[in-house]
């Protein structure tokens, strides 16, 4: 199957696709003219189907284009025609501009995903602060009576140890000791290093 290329006005003088191709191969920048003439327009309307954005399109078809000149040489007139190769190459590129397009779009969703997610896991998070919790209870009932008060009034009540003493009827020197050998005690259960 030949296929024929108008290069001026003359039809006589119409060197085939192939042919052109062969020479366009060679470096023969005026063979590469004409090939361009001739498959440019379908090109770009292939391109443009499949990207619908005439920028994107205009561009793509622009490295195809160039990718037509630079692998000229691995056409091969037996596996089909000119026209029906460098559409094939027009339709791969855009869809991998496509691909490429969407990959972006699935990277910045995650990245944006990322941002407002949080750092940590909040279900280990709550487990973690429930266990502390329960543990720290567990401690506080291995107190005496009276350290566990002058400790819950001090620290979970944020009452000054004057205050605490007042409350208790205790001299204050007492609150301070209770205070002491309670978080001594708390400390040791929990394993908390001095």
């Amino acid at each position: 199957m030949r296929e024929n290329v108008r290069i001026g006005r003359h039809p006589s003088a119409a060197p085939d696709l192939p042919e052109l191709m062969g020479r366009v191969a060679r470096g023969d920048q005026q063979a590469f003219t004409a090939v361009f003439e001739a498959v440019s327009g379908p090109v770009l309307g292939l391109v443009r189907t499949v990207l619908r954005d005439p920028a994107q399109s205009e561009e793509v078809a622009q490295e195809v284009l160039v990718e037509l000149w630079r692998t000229a040489a691995r056409y091969q007139p037996a596996r089909g025609s000119v026209m029906n190769w460098v559409l094939t190459l027009a339709h791969r590129r855009a869809v991998d501009r496509v691909r490429s397009a969407q990959a972006s779009t699935n990277r910045e969703k995650r990245a944006a995903l990322l941002d407002h997610t949080t750092a940590y896991d909040e279900v280990v998070e709550q487990v973690e602060s429930r266990l502390e919790r329960e543990q720290v209870r567990r401690c506080m009932h291995g107190l005496s009576e009276l350290q566990r008060q002058s400790v819950t009034l001090a620290y979970y009540r944020g009452l000054t140890h004057r205050e605490v003493a007042e409350l208790l009827a205790l001299p204050l020197g007492t609150v301070k000791t209770r205070l002491r050998d309670g978080l001594i005690r708390l400390r040791d259960c929990l394993g908390v290093g001095v």
